[in-house]
């Protein structure tokens, strides 16, 4: 699959369900109301829809929500998925989450070929925690890191920097995660849905944030790169990796090669923009999935060169209107 900008379409991102058991403040609001459930494809349907996108060359696969494990059965979709990665047509298969489940699934996660994770975590304080994700539990997500890591899963550790938020805490995760062997990205807060709160004042540049742990850290950057949009520095002092994924201060669209999967078959060609394919039609329309693959095609035809993100300070308007939950990150 090539955009009209000549770029290889190879990692789809799939929301398995729009539903979350925290409600962060960045991503959804308090009192969400969620799609019902007959609207959401069926996990058979979502696996014949990641076999659709590996055969036409997606070699990423990472499964996402809302928070992707509250899925009843959802392990079944991952023990399904691994046989791209036994044929080799798929190279990773992976999740991001927010850890609350990690405890029950690490080890069958594991089994069914999954080797690293991405967790969401936003402080290392019990009572911010609970203030950022409205009701969450710390020590609920801590034990299910610390089971992932037991399980022999690579953790990464996202986090979005909040200008009077978190911004203090990010030197401390920076030594946690050196400490624990897990690499941290962090992120730039994106101006997507009608959240609770003004996220204008949240906003913090991660240039700031990287010349603040300059004082501290030295940062050396590095090629590594995992498929998306992050941009790696090796800390010297812990020899730990520290990405920085900035959609807001330097534009990282000119090498996506990513498209994001609804949980009700809406294919979203760039998360910053509103254009979005159904792909549910033609996989329901028939057994073949000839008419999948033209809708597809169609759909990558028209992948925008990249998003208009921008901080609107004097409207306080999301630059997108869905929630990231309803995208999937």
């Amino acid at each position: 699959m090539i955009d009209p900008f000549g770029r290889s379409i190879s990692y789809l991102r799939v929301s398995v369900t729009d539903r979350c058991d925290l409600r962060c403040v960045y991503c959804m609001t308090e009192d969400m109301t969620f799609l019902p459930k007959k609207d959401l494809l069926s996990l058979e349907e979502l696996d014949r829809m990641c076999g659709a996108f590996v055969s036409l060359g997606v070699r990423k696969l990472r499964i996402t929500g809302g928070e992707p494990l509250v899925r009843r059965d959802v392990l079944s979709l991952f023990q399904s998925l691994s046989r791209h990665l036994a044929t080799g047509a798929l190279e990773e298969l992976t999740l991001t989450t927010n850890g609350t489940q990690l405890e029950k699934y690490a080890e069958g996660l594991k089994a069914a070929g999954v080797k690293r994770v991405n967790v969401s975590l936003d402080s290392l304080d019990p009572e911010r925690f609970r203030a950022i994700t409205r009701w969450g539990n710390h020590a609920q997500v801590m034990t299910g890191i610390a089971a992932a890591k037991a399980a022999g899963l690579k953790v990464k550790i996202n986090c979005v920097a909040m200008r009077g938020v978190n911004e203090d805490e990010i030197d401390g995760l920076v030594a946690w995660c050196g400490r624990e062997g897990f690499d941290l990205v962090l992120i730039e807060t994106m101006p997507m849905g009608e959240v609770d709160g003004d996220r204008t004042s949240q906003y913090l540049p991660l240039s700031l944030v990287r010349a603040r742990l300059a004082h501290r850290w030295t940062l050396e950057p590095i090629p590594d790169m995992t498929g998306g949009p992050a941009r790696y520095t090796r800390c010297a002092e812990t020899g730990g990796r520290v990405g920085f994924i900035t959609p807001m201060t330097h534009n990282f669209c000119e090498s996506c090669n990513r498209v994001r999967l609804t949980c009700t078959g809406t294919l979203y060609m760039c998360l910053g923009q509103e254009d979005a394919a159904d792909l549910r039609t033609p996989l329901r329309a028939s057994e073949s999935d000839d008419l999948l693959f033209a809708a597809i095609a169609e759909a990558i035809g028209r992948k925008p060169k990249g998003h208009d993100f921008v901080i609107d300070r004097r409207h306080n308007r999301p630059a997108v209107s869905r929630t990231m939950s309803v995208t999937g990150g």
